[in-house]
Formats: C-alpha cells, sequence, structure tokens
C-alpha cells in the first residue's frame, strides 16, 4: 500500500494520505508533509514531544500537522515518522522523530481547511485529502 500521493493544484501541495489505521494515516500524512519540504538533512537525530487537543478528527488532522510544521520551522528540523504514545479522535499525546536541517526546499506555509476530507473506505483503509498553502 502506498503511504501518500501528490494531488493536482494549481498554486498549492494537495496530497491525499493512507493508512491501515487512524495512527498510520496521520504517520504517512506528517511524511507526505515533510518529504515535500525537501530539506537538507543532517545526520543529527532529533525528537519532540508534542500534545494536541482538538473537537474532531479533521481538525485533529490539521492540528497534529500544524503543530510539527511549526516545531520544523521553529526548530530547523525535519520530522519523518512519529510514535503516539496516545490517541484518540480529539487527542495527540506523541513523540515526532526526524533530523535536524540545513535548509528547506519548499516553504509551506500552512495547512489548511480547504478540501479536508478523512474518511475509511469499505475495504478498511483510512484517506485524507489535505491542503498546504505553499
Amino acid at each position: 500500500m502506498e503511504k501518500y500521493k501528490i494531488l493536482e493544484h494549481k498554486a498549492d501541495l494537495k496530497i491525499r494520505a493512507f493508512g491501515k489505521t487512524k495512527q498510520n494515516l496521520f504517520s504517512n500524512a506528517l511524511l507526505a508533509m515533510s518529504d515535500s519540504q525537501r530539506a537538507e538533512v543532517s545526520n543529527q537525530k532529533t525528537k519532540r514531544e508534542i500534545k494536541v487537543k482538538s473537537p474532531n478528527l479533521s481538525l485533529l488532522l490539521v492540528d497534529f500537522l500544524s503543530e510539527a510544521l511549526y516545531l520544523s520551522q521553529v526548530n530547523k528540523e525535519v520530522y519523518k515518522d512519529v510514535e503516539f504514545k496516545k490517541f484518540s479522535d480529539t487527542e495527540i499525546e506523541a513523540e515526532l522523530i526526524g533530523n535536524e536541517t540545513k535548509s528547506f526546499g519548499e516553504d509551506i506555509k500552512a495547512i489548511t481547511y480547504h478540501d479536508l476530507e478523512i474518511y475509511q473506505e469499505g475495504n478498511g483503509i483510512w484517506q485524507a485529502t489535505i491542503l498546504f498553502d505553499i
């Protein structure tokens, strides 16, 4: 199963992430965002604790990615993996895992609510469509 794919969009970055579970879906959405930053990473590993609360699953995904993006930009790090300590439809406690970066190739300004979708297909696979403002 593919983790994500880039969808066509005129001005911004649109991705569709996939996962066998909601946690896997969130992890693959994080990977898609990180890969899209096209960062030049160092060998220096890094970990950051995060806590996010939101009213529902869709908003939780946007808030989770927004927090990861904020930490990425402030700390000059790229997070390609996440270990969830707590995960529900409204709350996440996790550790972001990644590398320090020397520079970013693509500037992601924000994760938007436009065209945001999260759903589970009949075969049990979760999908999310996310639009990033670049």
